[in-house]
């Protein structure tokens, strides 16, 4: 097995749900149709296009539990920079195997290879600054434990996983509860004391409302939402200007590979794009056959 921080199992229930709804109730119908029963190949996944390199495991598991016979020799691991042409692994073995679960191996590479990237791009554009890039929720159903996994392969920090390891006050709460201050008594009251708090405010109103709050009833972090980077660097003086130590910083809202500099360049921690997870483009990569 390839090593690798995700726990194998939950590397495997991934690629067994993907290889159960390719296969349907008959499996491979055309290789089965036109390949000799005892026919192998040999194969090559290759990079055509630059980027970042994610999900190797994954398209071992693929091949792995697709049937005996085949080997998966990787070339490259998680997190390699990638240049057209780069070998990625070879797979040989039973051609019908390998055909089989072709495409599951090659969906989870291109499209983890293509959160990487895109997350490598953010990245390298605030490398000059103290700001890190982070993922959202924003991610696909029964995909975000290796979505968020690809993020981190390409250089950026995980956001919370789901609703239940950290509190995040959104505006629909802050309405409901009647206030930021409201809402973060609330939270404060609710939390013990390792579950991390944070709200998001989309005014330095609001968020003066929490710098004025005694330190201990503060959040962990302070979200500023949808605001440009002049609207941010003012916060930021604000924060640092505010008694106490300052909270962190997290910006978020529209962000593009065109912006994400000038946000970083206002002072903040953090840096959130759901588009990473949710609409990242695949990255191009192919796999040849050789019949032997």
């Amino acid at each position: 097995m390839i090593q690798s921080e995700l726990p194998q199992p939950l590397i495997d229930d991934a690629v067994r749900a993907a290889l159960l709804e390719d296969l349907g109730r008959a499996g491979d119908v055309t290789s089965q149709a036109t390949l000799p029963q005892d026919a192998t190949a040999e194969a090559v996944i290759r990079a055509r296009k630059p980027g970042i390199v994610a999900g190797i495991p994954l398209a071992a598991s693929a091949f792995r539990q697709i049937g005996d016979g085949l080997t998966f020799q990787p070339a490259k691991a998680d997190g390699d920079r990638l240049a057209p042409g780069d070998m990625i692994a070879t797979i040989a073995g039973p051609a019908l195997n390998l055909l089989s679960a072709e495409r599951v191996a090659l969906n989870f590479l291109t499209h983890l290879s293509g959160i990487a990237t895109a997350t490598g791009a953010f990245a390298q554009a605030i490398a000059h600054t103290k700001a890190k890039v982070t993922c959202t929720r924003k991610t696909l159903p029964g995909l975000r434990a290796v979505q968020k996994y690809a993020v981190r392969m390409g250089g950026g920090s995980n956001h919370r996983f789901g609703l239940d390891d950290a509190i995040l006050i959104k505006d629909n709460h802050i309405a409901v509860a009647g206030g930021v201050v409201e809402a973060l008594r609330a939270a404060k009251e609710f939390a013990g004391h390792l579950l991390a708090i944070e709200i998001e405010v989309d005014t330095l109103d609001q968020f003066a409302l929490i710098l004025d709050l005694p330190v201990a009833q503060r959040p962990h972090v302070v979200m500023l939402d949808n605001m440009g980077p002049e609207m941010l660097a003012r916060g930021v003086a604000m924060n640092e200007a505010a008694p106490g130590a300052p909270v962190v910083l997290e910006a978020s809202g529209g962000i593009t590979l065109e912006t994400i500099a000038s946000v970083a360049e206002s002072g903040v921690d953090y840096i959130s794009s759901g588009w990473l997870t949710s609409s990242a483009p695949s990255l191009d990569l192919g796999l040849d056959i050789d019949i032997r």
